[in-house]
């Protein structure tokens, strides 16, 4: 079986020292699962490592796509697998490395996506309906066709409303039908699942001061030049957390301080979101304020067999 080691976890957990320091060891490469980073010149916003803090280790799907561009969790997968396939050939270890939960948890369950299921064609033009009928219309339209998933979905995430919509229209099936078959074939990988967290009130701390030394780097700078560039800020990429309200600010929708605490705020919400979401998936937990943590891990994924 090919081993392959995962390291996640809430932002702002150290994922990227732990990652590189442990493949410097293990003569590992890192494959990136962060849906902002795959695009090009968002840097800072996406907390991208630079070329120093990689020192030398090959980080994989960073800067692969433009800020204007469509990137989906079914190119992630496709994208991902091509990267660890390679990595193993030359007999090395691949890492993969970051928070977007639905990345990972769509490349560790080997989800497969037919070719329909990724028509985007469908996905924008129920966002136009979204626009026209609004969020409530669009949500009874879900419960109509799959009443389980609008339990489940409220109506204010309209992006999980469209996703189901889409899978349902795209397939023909209801989202849990449909995610249900897509996980049915094993991954020909072997998965070492290692998450990062601390202590709540410590981690909602290191949020704030990573969203401070993001604007001390020149966030909103960063945001002008991509907006004067020609990016659109309803772009795919804008929507991240830490762009969509730098947007506002340098739209003059809202001052840049109160895009600075809006910043933090949903940064702490997705934190909550990621740790529910990686607390459901089988993972070793280690605490990334443990100054044993980096022995700790490399024990750990000894016992894993690398």
């Amino acid at each position: 079986m090919n081993k392959v080691i995962v390291i996640t976890g809430p932002t702002a957990t150290g994922k990227t020292a732990l990652s590189v320091r442990l493949a410097k060891e293990l003569g590992a490469e890192i494959i990136s699962t962060d849906s902002i980073q795959i695009y090009k010149k968002l840097d800072i916003g996406s907390a991208k490592p630079s070329i120093e803090e990689r020192e030398g280790i090959p980080h994989h799907l960073m800067d692969i796509i433009s800020a204007n561009g469509v990137y989906s969790v079914a190119d992630y997968v496709r994208d991902a697998k091509e990267k660890i396939d390679d990595i193993l050939s030359r007999n090395k270890v691949p890492i993969i490395v970051g928070g977007t939960g639905l990345y990972i948890s769509s490349l560790v369950d080997n989800v497969e996506f037919s070719d329909s299921e990724q028509d985007m064609s469908v996905r924008k033009r129920l966002q136009e309906e979204l626009s026209q009928i609004g969020p409530e219309a669009m949500h009874q339209r879900l419960k109509d066709v799959d009443p389980e998933s609008a339990e489940s979905i409220h109506p204010n995430n309209t992006k999980r409303v469209i996703r189901a919509l889409e899978i349902f229209e795209t397939t023909g099936k209801t989202r849990t039908a449909y995610e249900a078959e897509s996980k049915l074939n094993k991954s020909p990988y072997d998965f070492c699942l290692i998450a990062l967290s601390c202590e709540r009130e410590l981690l909602y701390e290191r949020i704030n001061r990573r969203v401070d030394i993001m604007v001390e780097q020149g966030l909103f700078d960063e945001v002008e030049g991509l907006l004067r560039d020609g990016i659109s800020k309803d772009a795919q990429s804008m929507q991240g957390i830490g762009y969509k309200e730098a947007v506002m600010a340098v739209t003059g929708e809202i001052s840049k301080e109160e895009s600075l605490e809006l910043i933090k705020k949903n940064s702490r919400n997705y934190a909550k979101r990621q740790l529910t979401w990686f607390r459901r998936g089988g993972y070793a937990w280690f605490d990334c304020l443990d100054e044993k943590l980096y022995d700790k891990v490399r024990d750990y994924i000894g016992e894993f067999g690398i």
